[in-house]
């Protein structure tokens, strides 16, 4: 059977978190769907935006794959399905009845069994062709009664993440690999765990995957997930469900988050209940609200919409490459996007390219030429080699978020 990952028309409301990367890509509960799918299937072939497509195609050739017209049926899976076990087990049951199908999210279709006839000359590497007829061709399906969970908003990344973590860290131990080093405390490879570390597993284990290094006097509370060469540094608390990408720098304060690789929050300050994208570095003292004053549900402003989240902690949402001054606080249940500067009080949601200093009376447009030379160093810093693709999406991105740099009028929103 062929696997085909596609992106609907309602990708656009997890930005910005998907604004840079592939809806597929982004971590809930320590999976990706495509970690999940490259497990259960192997090779996979995907339908992306196209400004995401060279950099799929270099960095992860194994999802670009084309359908095999000797495969007479096609399992077609939505890019914003979430990532967790009791989910993608559904989602295998679906596929092993094999019926030409489809199953519904909302009004959405989460996945789907197609006869690969109808899918093959579909083009994949086209611009909203591709998408509008696959769309077309599972429309014109019969529905299914199954349940199926997607991604409807950035916040329910960490909805998600906080409900099935338990769940996908155990699966992780259950796959193997690790080994017991403390109690609930498993590890991958060489992993460096200074003295004077204090671990509570009663709520989860805590598991620390190859290379990466926990300095002294650290608290960690499970459910936690620390990818490869992660560093903790001294004198950080981490709990209660926190996920940290390959390559990250954590210190100070984080419960209940999502930070995915390359990302830096080193110094003191707290993050909580919050998604963070990757090459986002936090300044010294940076804070973020996770809880109103008057303890009741947080809402989130998404373009024109007010959306209830039935969540009571609830801290922001950053896209990949932005950044924070020292001593920057995040008010609750704001989205930040894409390669931003952030200074001061940030009271109203960020658009994308943008040097927000609102407390000072100063929001600016800052231009992608900025952020090559921002990217270049970064990625110096890191051994990371720039490539024509890496700008190549900078440049795709600060056009892709034209519209949300009119923040002249917006009223100060607390």
């Amino acid at each position: 059977m062929n696997v085909l990952v596609f992106e609907d028309a309602l990708v656009h409301r997890l930005y910005p978190i998907t604004t840079g990367r592939p809806a597929s890509q982004v971590t809930c509960a320590s999976y990706t769907l495509q970690d999940w799918l490259l497990t259960l299937y192997g090779p996979l072939c995907s339908w992306v935006r196209p400004h995401l497509r060279p950099l799929l195609k270099v960095d992860h050739p194994e999802v670009c794959h084309g359908l095999r017209a000797d495969q007479p049926m096609t399992l077609v899976i939505n890019a914003r399905m979430v990532p967790a076990v009791s989910n993608l087990a559904r989602l295998q049951q679906f596929a092993e009845r094999n019926q030409v199908s489809k199953v519904r999210f909302g009004n959405s279709v989460a996945a789907a069994i197609v006869p690969t006839e109808r899918l093959i000359n579909i083009p994949l590497e086209s611009g909203d062709e591709g998408q509008t007829q696959i769309v077309k061709v599972l429309d014109s399906l019969a529905d299914a009664t199954w349940q199926l969970e997607l991604l409807d908003f950035p916040h329910d990344v960490i909805r998600c993440h906080l409900s099935c973590f338990s769940e996908n860290i155990n699966h992780r131990l259950r796959l193997g690999g690790y080994r017991e080093i403390a109690d609930g405390v498993f590890v991958a490879g060489g992993v460096a765990i200074s003295d004077f570390v204090v671990t509570n597993t009663k709520a989860g284990p805590i598991v620390i995957e190859d290379q990466a290094a926990i300095g002294p006097f650290c608290f960690l509370r499970g459910p936690i997930h620390i990818g490869r060469n992660a560093r903790i540094n001294e004198y950080t608390s981490i709990k209660d469900a926190v996920s940290i990408g390959h390559t990250a720098k954590i210190g100070g304060e984080v419960e209940g988050s999502v930070i995915e690789s390359y990302s830096n929050k080193q110094h003191h300050g707290f993050l909580g209940h919050s998604y963070l994208g990757s090459w986002i570095n936090l300044g010294a003292g940076t804070c973020n609200s996770d809880l109103k004053n008057t303890y009741g549900e947080v809402k989130m402003d998404y373009s024109n919409d007010r959306v209830a989240t039935g969540m009571q902690f609830l801290g922001c949402i950053i896209g990949d490459y932005s950044k924070t001054a020292i001593n920057t606080s995040i008010f609750t249940g704001k989205t930040i996007g894409v390669c931003s500067m952030l200074y001061g009080f940030v009271t109203t949601n960020v658009p994308s390219y943008v040097n927000y200093a609102r407390s000072f009376s100063q929001v600016t447009e800052s231009p992608p030429a900025v952020m090559e030379a921002t990217q270049r160093r970064m990625f110096q810093r890191r051994n990371v080699q720039q490539r024509t693709i890496d700008i190549q999406l900078l440049h795709a991105m600060y056009e892709l978020t034209r519209q949300e740099r009119q923040m002249s009028e917006e009223p100060l929103s607390l």
